[in-house]
């Protein structure tokens, strides 16, 4: 289909901006042209644009702290921008639209067996530190299977792991663990710093997704499947947080040391999830960009536009 009946809301986000580079000419309305928390505003773009398939990558998104210390405002933020899409999607007919969820809105360790499997997402609570985010994003694995079910539509939700890239957000705070240790690094390495803190330490277990290759496997997901059950999409190869780190280090070229902090948070140890359905459609392992390559892009990205990136 034309890439200008492509409706992509959360353009401006890391995701968002991974798109921007396949279809560059799919509408990406901004926040000042649609506000996603009012139905007015939607169903009026999407009267005047008539796309043909809705991509929602828009989400209020955040690290273990965000989470925790704004647990309520995600769950609201995210809950009423999911529910005035799939409201206004059932609405205007749109014939297919592709959600994204998260690896953190499986149950807690307790609940299920690794890797994680689609059919395992609702078997128990998510983790403490982001249930607010993790049940709005669940939830919307529940609104694709209902409205397929009563509208006859081919909506589909894929679930993506930790994402880092380009255009990503880079705030302390708020940041992804990528983004936040790149900047973390950098900012140490530039103030003369001979060390940084990392939150507790460090042996917790990740998977990593560069944002590019997310986007294109939403794209084939898009073109090759048709089901009512989520999709596992992320490169499924486990990291400790530990030599994540030693990759950002030498990337950066700083040779200070790394402080760990046991007081703070540690999260969830590790959630490694299954990719065999993505894998069975046709994508293959290799078409995913090794993390050492990805934290070089993503550095060298960094570098090159600081201060003027996204949460400096």
């Amino acid at each position: 289909m034309l890439q200008e009946y492509i409706l992509i809301t959360g353009g401006s986000g890391l995701l968002g901006n991974a798109f921007k580079k396949l279809l560059p000419n799919a509408l990406y309305p901004t926040s000042e042209e649609v506000n996603l928390r009012s139905i007015a505003n939607i169903t009026r773009y999407i009267n005047k644009h008539k796309p043909e398939t809705i991509i929602h990558l828009a989400a209020k998104v955040g690290g273990v702290k965000a989470n925790t210390d704004s647990v309520s405002d995600f769950y609201q933020f995210n809950s009423e921008i999911n529910n005035n899409i799939f409201y206004c999607s059932t609405l205007f007919k749109i014939p297919k639209v592709v959600s994204c969820l998260s690896t953190c809105t499986y149950p807690k360790e307790e609940y299920i067996e690794y890797p994680l499997t689609e059919d395992q997402l609702h078997l128990g609570p998510p983790h403490d530190s982001n249930f607010g985010y993790a049940y709005a994003k669940r939830m919307i694995d529940v609104q694709t299977r209902a409205a397929r079910k009563q509208h006859g539509v081919n909506y589909i939700s894929v679930i993506p792991n930790n994402l880092y890239g380009w255009h990503d957000n880079f705030d302390l705070d708020t940041g992804h663990v990528i983004p936040a240790l790149v900047r973390k690094i950098w900012e140490a390495k530039m103030n003369n710093e001979p060390s940084f803190e990392v939150w507790n330490d460090g042996n917790v277990y990740r998977e990593f997704t560069y944002a590019e290759d997310i986007a294109r496997v939403i794209l084939y997901c898009l073109a090759n499947y048709d089901d009512d059950m989520p999709i596992n999409i992320g490169n499924t190869q486990e990291y400790c947080l530990r030599d994540v780190i030693k990759m950002i280090k030498k990337e950066l070229d700083y040779k200070g040391k790394t402080i760990y902090n046991l007081a703070k948070p540690k999260g969830q140890i590790r959630k490694p999830s299954s990719n065999k359905k993505l894998l069975g459609l046709g994508w293959k392992e290799e078409d995913y960009t090794p993390l050492r390559e990805g934290i070089r892009k993503t550095c060298e990205w960094f570098v090159g536009n600081y201060p003027n990136v996204r949460g400096v």
